[in-house]
């Protein structure tokens, strides 16, 4: 670190026009990723499900439908009356869109044309399956279905291929929305926060970068992995705050070092040792928990992981190299602009009071206090022993989106959506199923509670398919979940086997991936928690209490985000539908909070570490470090929630449940936790808390961080 700000400050303008260049060309390539990210990559390839879905598509093609189109008919007319100007559309747009099928209720054999008429008559469904290659993409799919609308006639559409480009619509929506809030809003903050203006951009102009760093991390990935649309308003808004929080406390302890004196190159220089030290290691520690990302099978969640692993790199390269050079160039210059020069330094002193009498008083009562805090947090937590896995919906959406009201109306308004487990029966020998073989199993999965009927796909070669089509009312229900597991167990003729697919099972063994890879990303992020802390303090005690008190954060976040999302208390105020918690995010949620919540401990106990090795007592480690970053990490926390928060504005209720977690686990993590409950943990273990075996002191005097 010492050779790298050598670097730095010698050759301050030369390391800053190099980073410019390099983000700036790598941001605007990075544009082009719009367009190029997915909606899929959500279920696991070597399930019972998807292997079915394999085998289905590779013998008939394509068999969901990408949009469904539905007509209602005027009032005083009945579908048979605009039968002529629908078949007409969906004629013209057959000859101007390559499609690999279009069935109508007029065309469908029976009984799938029942499916596709309302249970009132008046409205009749269209089921369009689009050719691969049909030049459809995100940017054009409002033209097309402009071009399904009949002239005259109520006209809305529905299907996988909607909801998926409307969710992708609104996010990247929601992203322009939430950085012109976010930049502006957080710069206001650190105007106050520093007292100057100068000082509080360089942080945001990092942010900035970051944003762009962001865009060619994404871009670049799409050429190896499918990456999740989510993953452009994550992985940027991630890199942004992130970048924001490094570049404060940089910009703080080298504004400290000008304080008690030191010219502008032993300032930089002492600020990248001590603070950019931090800097690194916390950018580790949260790689490591985003590492923890990549054992799932989903492809989402890897490219959410990898994003995310890019971003806090990025945001650390850019804060060790882009700030220390403009802190270099400024020099004192880096009150300018302010409307007090002693405003910062009376507003650092006090809060120095204000922490120290804080921890002075959490000190005096250490026991009360823990035990207080720690029950508390723990009752918070009980409602996350009722939490589930569920999935994304089209109830996501914002309430006014047309994809939303036309699945709705499909669901309320036809006698089954077409929704279904999938079977495919497969003989062994080689041989098409025979028709006996066939009613066999169509008799057995009809007689499932919640089967309406089963309907014959077809046959060809080995196997044959069968659509066992839910009864009203079972679709998106614990109901269909429980359908699945009692088709697998039904018996088959000798000499055949049954796969069972369709939405729900997909869902359902992904959900099952989820929870049988948790422990490992758990496992992974606890490992390397613990050994870089020591590596990093020397100390066996202070890590353990770190993976702990991130367990306790991450307990009472689960358990109000289960309480107001899956139970439902309040979800009305916040425009959300209470269902099961969708576990993607659920991961991702793990990973931030847990790896922000080790990465606030780093910057708390770094400083107390630096008192007790320049002689302080346990307890004047304790009050030194607190003091003096009580205020760095409430303000950091604070910023991160301005861009974080944004989330919440978000039309899409996924994105309000992330943006809603993060705020709580902020303010629990860097108020409660951090400054209350640590350093009475800290009082009550004293001498314990350095504690580690003679044998692990020897590895920590050759290895360890600090050397």
């Amino acid at each position: 670190m010492n050779r790298w700000a050598d670097i730095v400050v010698t050759r301050s303008r030369w390391v800053l026009a190099a980073v410019l260049l390099i983000v700036l060309a790598a941001g605007i390539w990075g544009v082009g990723v719009f367009g190029k990210l997915s909606g899929t990559g959500y279920y696991v390839a070597d399930s019972e499900s998807m292997q079915a879905q394999k085998i289905i598509y590779d013998t008939f093609g394509p068999q969901t439908a990408d949009i469904i189109a539905m007509y209602t008919a005027p009032e005083g007319e009945t579908i048979d009356d605009i039968r002529d100007d629908v078949e007409q559309t969906l004629g013209s747009f057959a000859e101007d869109v390559p499609v690999t099928s279009i069935t109508t209720h007029w065309t469908a054999p029976p009984p799938m044309d029942q499916l596709l008429v309302s249970t009132d008559g008046r409205s009749v469904a269209a089921s369009i399956i689009l050719g691969e290659n049909s030049g459809v993409t995100n940017a054009n799919f409002p033209t097309v279905l402009e071009m399904l609308e009949v002239p005259g006639v109520d006209s809305q559409f529905a299907g996988g291929a909607v909801v998926g480009v409307e969710f992708t619509s609104t996010l990247e929506h929601d992203l322009i929305v939430s950085e012109a809030i976010a930049i502006p809003v957080t710069l206001l903050l650190l105007v106050f926060i520093f007292g100057g203006v100068v000082a509080a951009a360089v942080p945001v102009f990092v942010g900035v970068l970051a944003i762009f760093s962001s865009l060619a991390t994404l871009r670049l990935l799409t050429m190896f992995t499918d990456v999740s649309s989510y993953a452009l308003n994550i992985t940027s808004l991630i890199g942004l705050g992130l970048a924001i929080d490094y570049g404060l406390f940089i910009v703080s302890r080298f504004r400290e070092e000008l304080n008690a004196g030191a010219e502008v190159v032993a300032a930089t220089k002492r600020t990248m040792f001590t603070a950019g030290r931090t800097v690194m290691f916390s950018a580790a520690l949260l790689i490591c928990a985003f590492a923890g990302m990549l054992v799932f099978p989903q492809a989402v969640l890897r490219s959410l992981g990898l994003g995310a692993m890019a971003s806090v790199f990025s945001a650390a390269v850019l804060s060790l190299t882009a700030v220390p050079a403009v802190l270099a160039l400024l020099g004192h210059r880096i009150n300018a602009w302010t409307w007090d020069r002693e405003a910062s330094v009376r507003s650092e002193a006090r809060a120095v009071r204000f922490w120290g009498g804080v921890v002075r008083k959490v000190m005096r009562r250490p026991a009360i206090i823990a035990v207080v805090i720690t029950g508390g947090l723990l009752v918070i937590a009980t409602p996350v022993l009722k939490a589930g896995f569920g999935e994304i919906e089209y109830t996501a959406l914002p309430e006014n989106s047309p994809a939303r009201a036309a699945t709705q109306k499909l669901l309320d308004d036809f006698s089954s959506s077409g929704n279904g487990a999938t079977l495919v029966l497969r003989s062994d020998d080689g041989q098409t199923p025979s028709p006996e073989e066939v009613r066999a199993v169509s008799r057995a999965a009809t007689s499932v509670d919640g089967i309406e009927q089963t309907v014959t796909v077809g046959s060809e070669g080995d196997v044959a398919v069968l659509q066992a089509l839910y009864a009203q009312g079972v679709d998106g229900t614990p109901r269909a979940s429980a359908i699945t597991d009692e088709l697998r167990a039904v018996p088959t003729p000798d000499g055949t086997d049954l796969l069972v697919g369709g939405g729900r099972a997909l869902v359902d063994d992904a959900n099952a991936a989820i929870a049988d890879a948790l422990p490992w990303m758990i496992a992974i992020m606890v490992a390397s928690t613990l050994v870089l802390l020591f590596l990093a303090f020397g100390s066996v005690v202070l890590p353990v209490k770190a993976v702990l008190m991130a367990g306790l954060s991450l307990a009472a976040t689960f358990g109000v985000l289960t309480w107001v999302f899956q139970l439902g208390h309040g979800a009305s105020w916040i425009g959300v539908v209470p269902s099961a918690l969708e576990p993607t995010f659920v991961v991702l949620i793990l990973a931030v909070v847990f790896g922000l919540s080790t990465d606030y401990e780093v910057f708390l106990m770094s400083r107390m570490v630096e008192a007790r090795a320049a002689g302080a007592t346990t307890v004047e480690a304790v009050e030194y470090g607190t003091a003096r970053t009580g205020r760095v990490v409430t303000a950091a926390a604070l910023l991160l929630i301005v861009v974080t928060g944004a989330f919440t504005i978000s039309g899409l209720s996924i994105m309000r449940f992330l943006g809603i977690g993060m705020i709580i686990a902020l303010i629990i993590d860097a108020t409660i936790i951090r400054m209350l409950l640590v350093p009475s943990l800290v009082k009550l273990m004293g001498e314990a808390n350095w504690w580690a075996p003679a044998w692990m002191k020897r590895i920590h005097e050759k290895v360890g961080l600090g050397h």
